[in-house]
């Protein structure tokens, strides 16, 4: 089997970012006026009045205090509270295709090769904007790339299991180098009138690209091993999808957006991914207390603390377990790799780490990595 290497990756930011107290600001407002105009059900006792958020309760049990998005004005509009993103036509560039081309762009730029040595595109994110074509394909044509390209979707471990495809292709000869992109407009599907969850996402787009060993050049990142796992919950879900008009009593219900029973998504995940990441280092001969550094998906601080400690067997530093989700909130399937992308200085040849995702499934997704000569 061809041994496998991460040779370049890319990001694009929106420009636009919300604060947390933006936020607040926006959705107080809604609930307000939410409780004025249920005022008599409320009185009677039908319906419960809306609680306001606040900063100290999103950093409290996130850790978020930014996010990037697509567009600002709509989500802080009170009488909106969803991004404003007009449809394009189909002869156009669709807004998430848009988004992972100018992420691969940056990615093959550092990677300094032909797109013709590309044989494969993978977009793998949380949500697609259509069932066909697929965006991979968009991509594809978009970069002038040959070969073929297909969409995957396994929710937040989206690019772990993407990478885990690409290194696979690889492994078998199919290709020698395979873009992976992975484009996250999770506003859209982010129900902004719900206080427990209306500050969690943002948008971003990552792209990687693997490559066959024997043709990489300096630098870049062997994959020692990658491993995949999935156990299914409805904790985390999103019931939107092409049978919603089949049954349209159920059109615009809560559940056609993101939902999720937060304690008991953190009570199975945490211990779920933790025994994962340390048994898959053993599997490797790899000792798990001596990895320089973890990429975690970037979803909830409390979560990547826990399995920081669990997995290096102490506190760690910050140095060593990255987040940088104070700035990006979580952006799905784009996390893990935000954070590989901003924060691998400072590794010399041999060092190794760690590149993990999990989310909604529930699925998981573990990387490790070697930093190459």
């Amino acid at each position: 089997m061809q041994a496998s290497v991460i040779a370049a990756t890319g990001l694009f930011t929106p420009e636009q970012s919300i604060s947390n107290e933006e936020l607040v600001e926006a959705y107080n407002a809604w609930a307000e006026q939410w409780n004025i105009d249920h005022a008599l059900q409320i009185q009677e006792g039908d319906v419960a009045a809306l609680t306001p958020s606040s900063v100290a309760f999103i950093e409290k049990a996130s850790g978020i205090k930014s996010r990037y998005v697509l567009d600002k004005t709509g989500i802080v509009d009170p009488k909106r509270m969803a991004p404003n993103i007009p449809e394009r036509g189909n002869d156009e560039l669709s807004i998430m295709a848009e988004m992972a081309v100018a992420a691969a762009r940056q990615a093959i730029a550092a990677w300094g090769k032909p797109v013709s040595e590309i044989g494969a595109v993978l977009c793998a994110a949380s949500n697609m904007p259509r069932p066909y074509p697929a965006l991979a394909v968009e991509v594809q044509q978009a970069l002038g790339i040959e070969g073929f390209g297909f969409d995957m979707n396994v929710a937040c471990s989206s690019a772990t299991f993407g990478i885990k495809t690409a290194a696979d292709f690889i492994g078998s000869g199919s290709v020698k180098a395979v873009l992976m992109v992975n484009p996250e407009v999770c506003s859209a599907h982010l129900n902004f009138k719900d206080r427990d969850s209306h500050f969690i996402f943002g948008d971003v787009a990552t792209a990687v690209i693997v490559e066959a060993a024997d043709q990489a050049g300096p630098g870049g990142w062997d994959i020692l091993g990658t491993k995949l796992k999935t156990v299914f919950s409805n904790n985390i879900r999103n019931n939107f999808g092409f049978l919603n008009n089949a049954a349209p009593e159920g059109i615009g219900a809560p559940d056609k957006l993101f939902i999720q029973q937060g304690r008991k998504v953190f009570k199975d995940v945490v211990p779920l991914v933790s025994d994962m990441i340390v048994e898959h280092a053993g599997e490797l001969g790899l000792d798990p207390h001596g990895l320089k550094r973890l990429w975690l998906h970037q979803a909830n601080i409390n979560m990547n603390d826990f399995i920081g400690r669990k997995v290096l067997g102490r506190d760690p530093t910050p140095e060593e377990n990255v987040i940088i989700l104070d700035e990006y909130a979580n952006t799905s399937s784009a996390g893990s790799i935000i954070a590989f992308h901003l924060r691998h200085d400072g590794f010399e040849p041999g060092d190794t780490g760690l590149i993990c995702s999990f989310g909604a499934g529930y699925s998981a997704g573990t990387v490790f990595v070697r930093k190459r000569a």
